[in-house]
């Protein structure tokens, strides 16, 4: 693994960075901000933020809901009971389950969708420095192969320090 990555003070130097950065042509995908508070002031604050979990969560509902249906006319079918001159299958009693299984199927595909785009299930660490969390923001590239025009662009934005993982 190979990373690069600089701490800066304010909001202001690190979209510097971010700028220089693009200029450098590096893709914003590939550009990791990290800060303690969030920075929705400025640009790079917006950067990746598009998510299709609504469409994952209601799909998992959807399923839930199918299955949920499907079993309860499945078992009341398998074992009908005689209710005297009523439905085998009652609709009402068995939306407790179909609302409890469409509901646990939304909540499975939204964990599972948290963790596959959230990256918590990787093996290798995440770009990280402890100093984050004492106010400073990190800007960095992380790949396999970090051209120097990385290095370059992010100590034009003011950065006096470059590490490298």
């Amino acid at each position: 693994m190979s990373a690069i990555y600089a701490l800066y003070d304010t909001g202001d130097a690190a979209q510097r960075a971010v700028n220089s950065l693009r200029n450098a042509g590096v893709a914003d995908s590939a550009i990791t901000v990290i800060s303690d508070q969030p920075m929705e002031a400025y640009e790079f604050g917006e950067m990746n933020r598009a998510t299709r979990i609504w469409y994952i969560a209601s799909g998992g509902g959807l399923i839930g809901l199918v299955f949920a249906a499907w079993l309860t006319r499945m078992t009341e079918l398998a074992w009908p009971l005689p209710t005297g001159n009523m439905p085998i299958v009652s609709w009402w009693p068995n939306l407790i389950v179909i609302f409890e299984l469409t509901m646990l199927g939304a909540i499975l595909a939204t964990v599972a969708t948290l963790l596959v785009a959230g990256e918590l299930l990787r093996r290798r660490p995440a770009l990280y420095d402890p100093q984050v969390s004492d106010g400073k923001i990190l800007v960095g590239v992380d790949g396999p192969a970090i051209p120097d025009d990385v290095e370059r662009a992010l100590v034009a934005a003011g950065s006096p320090r470059i590490m490298r993982i």
